[in-house]
């Protein structure tokens, strides 16, 4: 990176710092007619935002319209409706205080200032510009740093963002690891980011030597358990949709099956039939696009690490990036596709037939994103919930709580650290000021 682009980075930020100051984003007016003025640009560019991701990681326009497009669109649309209600003091309980004078109690809401947002690849639309959606709700200003690995989305994202604000409210950085390590050496009064745990480790050490709040939204080994009661239909389309939605790469995807050894031969020939019915020819280049070729390598090695437990799929194309929908079946921990979190269009399969077993296991292990059980026993789906941790859990569904605004969303541990989503961002995004008065 040379000196001219890190005095614009520097001046950019000093820009924001002025503006913030300036209070014209404290007003909710001025806030409302910013996410207004965001949703008309973003829509404008729907085709753009399509192509661009169809060119990066293979999506088809009906996945990205709605998992990178409708999402922020509806998030913003609650939001615009919500937003004077939630920024309203919140009026606590009054009490007289021991001299016999009476105290009134509040919280009031303020902005932190001038946030930093990274955001990932595998949905870089929905997840860099769903926490911008709260910071500016919440009445910051934003430097948006997109992922360098999906590099025609993230020219849209820097198009979308100088059409719809001044630079001085909202701005893009491009760039990688030497302009993200000079962004992170700025002070920064609140950091969002979402990525893996390694980086997130780096975001959160040059974080803590500032004493900056941050959100940390990562990953991890989601575990899906499928009960030998689970319906079976509900269970194949479900578990499907959600591992290969995005070629495998969703933070929130199943990572891998633990499913009772009663059904586990049914529940793998299902989804073999409807991978087989889904994608009539092959599901190579069907799913979309593994986001680099070293990705494609690493995720190729866990196969050849198991040549012997690929039931399904295992094909691949490192120089188009595609990978096919991929199955392992008597996968056990010492296998190296467990070892850390797939990321990519590969499901492995553990049997069980003591759910304490697997319990102990799971939480033996670093505390996931998402837990999805599959029973039509609620007393069981219960149970396991009860027994273990997790940034969040669906029962007889998976992914949906991603979309599902007046959830709070985020990980817990290793996965991360925060929720947002709805009035969640406006509280995450916001300083949450108590204020008492004595009469």
């Amino acid at each position: 990176m040379n000196t001219e682009q890190t005095q614009h980075i520097t001046n950019l930020f000093q820009s924001q710092k002025k503006f913030f100051a300036s209070r014209q984003t404290q007003s909710i007016d001025f806030r409302i007619k910013q996410l207004e003025r965001f949703k008309k640009v973003l829509s404008e560019h729907t085709d753009e935002i399509c192509d661009a991701l169809y060119t990066d990681l293979g999506k088809s326009r009906q996945e990205a319209e709605y998992a990178e497009i409708k999402l922020v669109v509806d998030e913003l649309d609650y939001c615009i409706a919500n937003l004077e209600a939630w920024a309203k003091p919140v009026e606590m309980p009054t009490v007289t205080h021991s001299s016999g004078n009476e105290m009134l109690s509040r919280i009031i809401h303020q902005p932190y200032g001038v946030v930093y947002i990274v955001g990932p690849f595998n949905y870089p639309v929905q997840l860099t510009f769903s926490p911008l959606v709260g910071a500016l709700m919440a009445g910051n200003t934003a430097i948006i740093k997109p992922s360098e690995n999906t590099p025609h989305v993230a020219s849209v994202i820097e198009k979308i963002v100088n059409e719809a604000f001044v630079a001085e409210y909202v701005s893009v950085v491009q760039g990688a690891i030497e302009e993200n390590t000079l962004l992170l050496s700025l002070d920064f009064d609140y950091i969002f980011f979402t990525g893996s745990p390694n980086v997130g480790k780096i975001v959160m050490k040059a974080a803590a030597e500032k004493l900056i709040p941050l959100t940390l939204e990562l990953g991890g080994k989601s575990p899906t358990i499928v009960h030998k009661d689970a319906d079976l239909n509900k269970t194949v389309e479900r578990i499907a949709r959600g591992k290969w939605m995005n070629c495998g790469q969703t933070c929130v995807a199943p990572d891998y099956i633990y499913v009772h050894e009663s059904i586990k031969d049914e529940l793998i020939q299902r989804l073999k039939a409807h991978l087989d019915k889904t994608y009539p020819d092959t599901s190579l280049g069907k799913i979309g696009k593994i986001v680099s070729q070293q990705q494609v390598k690493n995720l190729a090695g866990y196969l050849t690490a198991a040549q012997d437990k690929v039931v399904y799929g295992g094909n691949y194309d490192l120089e188009t990036r595609h990978f096919e929908a991929t199955i392992m079946d008597h996968v056990t921990w010492d296998d190296a596709v467990m070892q850390q979190e797939i990321f990519g269009p590969i499901l492995p399969f553990l049997t069980y037939t003591d759910i304490d077993t697997v319990l102990d296991e799971i939480n033996s292990r670093p505390k996931p994103l998402a837990l999805y059980v599959f029973s039509e026993d609620s007393n069981f789906a219960a149970d396991v919930l009860n027994r273990t941790t997790s940034g969040d859990a669906e029962i007889n569904s998976t992914l949906i709580h991603v979309g599902v605004h007046f959830l709070p969303f985020g990980g817990v541990g290793t996965s991360g650290m925060g929720k947002y989503h709805g009035k969640y961002s406006f509280e995450t995004f916001s300083h949450a000021r108590s204020v008492l008065e004595l009469k």
